[in-house]
């Protein structure tokens, strides 16, 4: 991220990883961010990390809704 570190609760893309969280917590340059409908944390680095639209967020939901989802069937 150029400039500044996310603030908590901060929606974000993890480019690496090509998902959508919200900042939890960080220690140093590791980012701790939950999928935004809730479930496990994943770590990100700083610079895999980059703020996303609110439409880019509502997309990213959806997607984790999807593998959510699939998963149960």
């Amino acid at each position: 991220m150029s400039g500044r570190d996310p603030a908590k609760g901060e929606i974000v893309r993890d480019r690496l990883r090509d998902r959508v969280g919200r900042v939890m917590d960080h220690e140093g340059a590791c980012f701790q961010l939950r999928p935004l409908g809730g479930g496990v944390e994943w770590d990100a680095a700083r610079e895999d990390i980059e703020p996303v639209a609110v439409s880019a967020a509502l997309s990213g939901h959806v997607a984790e809704l999807n593998r959510h989802s699939a998963r149960s069937v």
